[in-house]
């Protein structure tokens, strides 16, 4: 890894994701009555929730309003969860300024237009294998893995394996 990279990474003290094309592979199921389905990865879950454990800030941030995303942001005890946004820019000071935090301490996972200004301007700013072109050009990393296909979870692993100092993984599961 290259030590630009690695500087970036040990700066994070925040993890902002956008919704689909990142924690779902970016696709929707409906139903004959109207009923509407997304796929999480669950290894993404458990990536998020061992960030949480070892002191991280979570955020989600997504143009979509819908109870499913709330109900996955509730069961990986995210509460800081930003649903219809349309500048996502106003979103992301709005959590620099409760958590008093720079921009250099962002991580942020994009994979589409609407999520340009925000890749602009983070510390670490990440797209999933599967992105939009234009958007892995403002990547300081591109994920192995696709989006809604463990690309969060690649993210959660970079930040624990740099900044964890040392102590097992295993450890943070079992921690409150």
């Amino acid at each position: 890894m290259k030590t630009e990279l690695k500087n970036r990474i040990k700066k994070i003290k925040l993890l902002v994701c956008d919704v689909d094309g990142v924690l779902t592979d970016g696709g929707a199921f409906y139903s004959g009555n109207g009923l509407e389905l997304k796929r999480f990865s669950i290894r993404d879950g458990m990536g998020i929730t061992l960030l949480r454990k070892a002191g991280y800030h979570i955020a989600i941030v997504t143009t979509e309003n819908t109870k499913i995303v709330e109900k996955r942001a509730s069961v990986l005890k995210i509460t800081d969860l930003y649903q219809g946004v349309v500048n996502k820019i106003e979103a992301l000071e709005d959590l620099l300024q409760k958590y008093s935090l720079t921009w250099s301490e962002v991580a942020y996972i994009g994979d589409d237009v609407n999520d340009l200004p925000v890749l602009e301007k983070a510390g670490l700013a990440v797209v999933p294998r599967n992105g939009q072109a234009v958007n892995k050009k403002l990547a300081h990393y591109i994920t192995k893995a696709d989006g809604g296909h463990g690309c969060v979870r690649e993210v959660c692993d970079l930040l624990l394996d740099l900044n964890w100092k040392g102590k097992k993984i295993a450890e943070l599961w079992l921690s409150k």
